[in-house]
């Protein structure tokens, strides 16, 4: 250990711009060098090294003034721009990826020298990530149209430009809502969806029901019940795959309730999560009871739910905007007026509608009640639910699965039961 004190910091540096240039000369090699052994760029990785050394020898020389490391920079640009006028006067190529890395090694000797070793072992992994990433690029890219960019765009908006802007002060003196916590809402519901939307078009390749009744359920499981249950009865073949779907939707509503708490109210979070847990692992043995129940395989098809239209449409975020306020205010007054007993009654009603915004505003809402009764009411509200999407799903769905779904659901509505008089 005493030795590697002893090592001068520069033999230090060099050693490590050295070795940096080199792999990325060497990554260079693996991408121009064609089949045939032809280099199709202006070097590789000797060429790269030295650069690299170069920088690092221009910087060491004149590290106040960087005089002799912007000349050598202005050098090494000139040296770029004749090869790069030759390359497009041959090829007819256009890309400059390869000099902008060059420009990138030529720097490392400085960021090596003033920076954390971490931010440039961080520079030097991007480059290599990147450089071996153009095929799966162009791959993605062909699969986005314009409207990812709009949707982004607006997502972007929503969430980085409006919710910073947004005053943090309550509407009315006592009322704990505040415009920030409306939007904030929304930001956070759009959040969900958007991911929920870009997993389904993106990541999840091959698609089957229940992964379909998964992903849906991260957007909105009421609506994924009613639409797996109309399928069902266009599907027959299928039907323990769409009633262990409609469960594993019913499973994300939980972890989905658990985000909104963590988001919401922390405190709230650490009393509340391992129901929320219990929960979900109790609706997920019951979906793959039905998944495997004289159902040797899971099968594949082709189930693009409608929930694949955009997560971000404006008169969405209006609506639940406005339902968001609503509710809150209704908590306000009930509880004021009424207390527990009117929230009680309150939780099992929005339950017939959308649990959301009912949720979002009793935990971020500081009303006049204990921490108890927040997780009575929570519970309370999605055993409602259940009892709704249950109904939806036999009004919609095929009649020969309707023992397994109402033997599923009154299981999982009895553990909510449970939860409740334990809570």
């Amino acid at each position: 250990m005493e030795l590697l004190t002893r090592i001068p910091d520069e033999l230090i540096h060099f050693l490590l711009v050295t070795v940096f240039s080199l792999l990325i000369g060497l990554s260079q090699r693996k991408v121009h060098v064609t089949n045939h052994g032809v280099e199709r760029t202006f070097g590789t990785d000797r060429t790269f090294t030295f650069i690299g050394i170069f920088g690092y020898i221009m910087y060491l020389l004149n590290p106040e003034g960087l005089i002799l490391f912007l000349v050598g920079g202005v050098l090494l640009s000139a040296l770029f721009a004749i090869y790069y006028y030759f390359h497009i006067k041959q090829d007819s190529d256009y890309g400059i990826t390869t000099i902008v890395i060059a420009l990138i090694t030529y720097s490392l000797g400085p960021l090596v020298i003033l920076c954390p070793l971490w931010l440039a072992l961080i520079v030097v992994i991007t480059i290599l990530v990147l450089s071996e990433s153009k095929a799966f690029f162009i791959s993605f890219s062909e699969k986005i149209s314009r409207e990812e960019f709009f949707t982004l765009a607006k997502f972007l908006v929503i969430a980085g430009v409006i919710l910073p802007l947004v005053p943090d002060e309550e509407i009315y003196p006592g009322f704990s809502l505040t415009p920030y916590k409306i939007w904030l809402a929304v930001v956070v519901i759009s959040s969900i969806s958007y991911a929920s939307y870009l997993l389904k078009k993106f990541v999840v390749k091959k698609n089957s029901i229940l992964i379909s009744g998964i992903l849906g359920g991260l957007y909105s499981s009421t609506a994924t019940t009613v639409i797996l249950a109309r399928r069902s009865r266009q599907e027959p073949s299928h039907l323990n795959e769409y009633a262990a779907a409609i469960l594993a939707a019913t499973g994300m509503m939980y972890l989905r309730v658990m985000v909104l708490v963590l988001i919401f109210n922390s405190a709230l979070f650490v009393a509340i999560w391992y129901w929320m847990v219990l929960l979900f692992v109790a609706t997920a043995v019951s979906g793959l009871f039905i998944l495997f129940f004289r159902n040797r395989k899971v099968m594949s098809v082709d189930n693009n739910l409608e929930l694949d239209t955009n997560p971000l449409e404006f008169r969405t975020a209006i609506l639940f905007t406005l339902l968001f306020v609503v509710l809150s205010v209704a908590t306000y007054l009930v509880v004021n007026r009424f207390g527990a007993v009117g929230l009680n009654a309150m939780s099992y009603l929005v339950g017939l509608v959308d649990i959301d915004p009912f949720l979002i505003s009793l935990f971020a809402g500081k009303f006049q009640i204990v921490e108890h009764q927040i997780i009575i009411a929570t519970l309370q509200a999605m055993v409602s639910n259940n009892i709704v999407k249950l109904a939806y799903a036999l009004f919609f769905g095929s009649k020969k699965t309707a023992m397994y779904l109402v033997l599923s659901f009154f299981f999982v509505i009895l553990m909510n039961f449970l939860f409740i008089f334990i809570a």
